[in-house]
């Protein structure tokens, strides 16, 4: 069996084809992207008298495709280096390097024809022990494969990646009946380790399971509008996050796919059933319509809604459905839906709104109720279990909850008894498995109903769940910002748990009590958490408070012992990994810089952004940044510190945030002694074995050297480029004034260029740069504005 996958080919340069190119380039695979020979010469071939002979030509739409990888958003690629790894070419004149490939993809338009013919053209150059896929989102992998021999089918299946490949987690697998077993397993594993996805092992029905579940969900919504008069916008303001779905909800995550792509997926469906089914995947005619008018999303600019400027500025308009005319965007209010928004815990929202009287409960049951019923029916004709549909529904749509997870936190047997008096056909299976006293389709998080009684899920032995840790009594010291958990072989890992994760003084202590156990009875530690970001900085509430009440003292007293933890992190006798996703902003990136290493998810976007409220860093974050920039230089004073300096200068001003993990590298914020994890769910484990491994090394602490600076000669260009800035109308007056505190710092203050200080001076001052500027107006007016409006104030 092969041992891993070096090279790729894919056949297809269209965004989806490219993007999965871009998405193999990023996790370090060679790539050959092919497309099809044009039949006629641009206007701009024309005018350099190119024939339709030359490469460049015959080469165009994959040279094009690979062009718009820079422009697109959001990015497919991590950092624009990843460029180098993707070869173009054509799919005549390039068919014979498919044997230089340990990987075919196949990403060609939506028509089993054409697939058919180009597989046919594959085989022919295929070589033995090479993987072939499709990348279809519904057709039959057996139909496009008619007529290929067993030993091609043998290493043949589906790999439906969604879309946009690089952020969204789900990827179906679909074996053929001749699939080698062995292959399979391969993929599963090779997908989940190196490619970072979510598996999801479907079978060979229309439109796979995703698909399959989200499209039925959406016809029904749309139905509803349709039998009681609901308006778009009324559907969409409680079928998001209230009820855990995304914040586009139905009708603007139509707009966002495109009616037409939907519309082509609601076929395939439609054409492969019978039935009552085949009725609910007939679109209605004023979505046929919509697409007639080229009304189909974001990508028209306008579909279900449309923005337009009026009197009062831009407002978002919804369509009618009746009329196809835009009207005012309307929303539901009722009693359900505020108490919904009240309630604590998403399962507390659904119960509360799901089983509420109002118009507003009674639409959310019945949308609720049609989707979990179809689930049920359908799970072993789409998959192998119940998990299968809940993953592919909280990785390719970005459910909070999957069907039978949101099944059960509404209650199974009150949902089905209410289903029962409505007249619902409940499957067979859901009743018997409530006539055996079992309630709940999950008994923990990994035991799932399946045949009868509760099978154990499958699980990577990558993910740590540091949830499940804390429900075996894992925890070894807690408070409410954090707790400190058991992860095994010695090692702990502390988890923030605190609103936002942001950094209070409960984190502080919680760290320098993690590393004192740590040092006494264990090998290392690793910072990281399982939230929807990793840390997005200090507490910033309380350092307003703190300093609208002119309590400077209690201020200093805050930003020494920040300092001073940070301090215990970077001088740890025992290694202290960190395991950063997410957002990872401001203190949170000052938590990671001082690590002995960092091993950071894929996406995760670091900076130190402390200028967005009219600070510096505080704890530590500018030496810190400063120190990874020149640790790996010689150290004698031929090194021109200048440039470096300004780097990190400039870094720090511009509040720049890497957009990946790639590109915190090439920020600084990442050296070589760090690792990037392409699976989310692996952060943990990850840093956990680098842990181990530094321990098995003889870890030893840094030593404290002295620091050279840049000095008054440093300071004055720093503070003039600032002054450029302002001159040229892209700093304020209050920006120049950070900056010269910022500069100062960074410097080292007033002393001759090349001159060697020790840490702490450079942390008193920042610590004094920090707290003069929490004292001014403009920068308190700055904090005030991101905690009431969540975004930067230029003043």
């Amino acid at each position: 069996m092969k041992g891993s996958i070096q090279q790729a080919a894919v056949l297809g340069a269209g965004v989806m084809g490219s993007s999965i190119a871009a998405h193999l380039a990023n996790v370090g695979i060679r790539v050959l992207l092919l497309d099809i020979v044009p039949k006629e010469l641009t206007d701009e071939e024309k005018k350099k008298g190119l024939t339709l002979d030359d490469k460049v030509v015959r080469n165009r739409l994959s040279n094009q495709a690979v062009k718009q990888l820079t422009k697109q958003k959001p990015a497919p690629l991590t950092t624009k280096r990843n460029l180098s790894l993707i070869e173009t070419g054509n799919l005549e004149d390039d068919m014979k390097r498919l044997q230089e490939v340990d990987w075919i993809i196949e990403v060609v338009v939506e028509n089993v024809a054409i697939k058919k013919q180009l597989f046919a053209q594959v085989e022919k150059y295929w070589k033995k022990g090479t993987i072939v896929s499709s990348n279809t989102s519904g057709i039959s992998i057996h139909e496009m494969t008619e007529g290929r021999s067993d030993e091609f089918l043998s290493h043949f299946l589906g790999t439906h990646f969604f879309n946009p490949p690089r952020y969204l987690k789900l990827l179906e697998i679909i074996p053929h009946k001749k699939t080698d077993p062995e292959i399979l397993a391969f993929m599963k594993k090779f997908a989940e380790d190196t490619l970072g996805k979510g598996v999801v092992e479907a079978k060979d029905t229309p439109n796979f399971i995703g698909n399959r579940i989200g499209t039925y969900g959406l016809l029904v919504t749309v139905q509803e509008v349709l039998k009681n008069g609901w308006s778009i916008g009324e559907i969409d303001s409680v079928t998001g996050p209230l009820i855990g779905r995304t914040k586009s909800a139905t009708f603007r995550t139509l707009d966002v796919v495109g009616l037409d792509t939907f519309l082509h997926v609601a076929k395939n469906v439609y054409d492969h059933v019978e039935g009552e089914e085949k009725e609910m995947f007939a679109p209605p005619s004023f979505m046929k319509e919509m697409v007639e008018k080229g009304w189909i999303g974001s990508k028209a600019g306008q579909g279900f809604y449309k923005k337009q400027k009026g009197e009062n500025g831009s407002e978002i308009l919804e369509i009618d459905p009746a009329t196809l005319e835009y009207v005012p965007r309307k929303k539901i209010t009722a009693p359900s839906v505020e108490r919904a928004k009240q309630a604590k815990g998403l399962e507390n929202k659904l119960k509360t709104i799901a089983y509420a009287e109002d118009d507003a409960g009674k639409l959310v049951w019945t949308l609720l109720k049609a989707t979990l019923l179809y689930s049920a029916e359908k799970v072993k004709e789409i998959a192998n279990d119940i998990v299968a549909i809940d993953e592919a529904m909280k990785w390719g749509f970005g459910w909070e909850l999957g069907p039978f997870e949101t099944w059960d936190a509404i209650g199974v047997k009150e949902s089905v008894a209410r289903m029962e008096k409505e007249g619902e056909k409940v499957p067979e299976w859901v009743k018997e498995m409530l006539a055996k006293g079992y309630t709940s389709f999950y008994q923990t998080p990994t035991l799932y109903y399946d045949n009868g009684t509760y099978q154990e899920k499958s699980v990577n032995e990558k993910e740590i769940h540091l949830k499940t840790l804390k429900n075996e009594r894992n925890v070894v010291l807690k408070n409410a910002g954090a707790s400190l958990i058991d992860i095994g072989d010695d090692v702990l890992c502390l988890e923030f748990h605190s609103p936002n994760n942001a950094i209070g003084l409960d984190i502080l202590q919680m760290i320098e009590k993690s590393i004192e156990e740590v040092e006494k009875n264990y090998k290392g530690l690793v910072i990281g958490n399982q939230g929807k970001n990793f840390c997005v900085g200090a507490n910033l509430m309380l350092i307003l408070m703190e300093a609208q009440d002119d309590n400077f003292f209690e201020l200093d007293l805050v930003v020494r012992k920040f300092q001073r933890t940070m301090a215990k992190i970077r001088y740890a006798k025992r290694p202290v990994v960190a395991a950063p996703h997410g957002m990872t902003l401001g203190g949170g990136a000052e938590v990671c810089l001082p690590a002995a290493s960092i091993q950071a998810a894929s996406e995760t976007y670091m900076g130190l952004v402390e200028v967005g409220v009219g600070l510096i860093p505080g704890g530590g974050g500018t030496k810190e940044l400063y120190l990874r920039h020149i640790e790996n230089l010689p150290k004698d004073e031929s090194v021109d510190l200048l440039p470096i300096a300004n780097q990190v200068f400039e870094k720090i001003a511009l509040a720049k945030v890497s957009t990946s993990a790639d590109e915190a590298r090439e920020n600084g914020y990442l050296s070589e002694r760090d690792g990037i994890v392409f699976n989310g769910d692996h952060t943990i484990y990850r840093a956990k074995q680098e842990v181990l491994h530094l321990y098995e090394q003889g870890y030893r602490p840094p030593k404290k050297e002295k620091i050279p600076v840049v000095g008054e000669t440093g300071y004055a260009a720093m503070k003039m480029g600032a002054e450029t800035l302002r001159f040229s109308g892209m700093a304020s007056d209050h920006d120049v004034k950070i900056a010269d505190k910022l500069a100062f710092v960074l410097a080292g203050g007033r002393v001759p260029k090349g001159t060697l200080v020790d840490e702490q001076y450079l942390l008193d001052l920042e610590r004094e740069a920090f707290l003069s500027l929490v004292g001014e107006p403009k920068t308190q007016q700055r904090m005030q504005h991101m905690l009431t409006k969540g975004k930067p104030l230029r003043n």
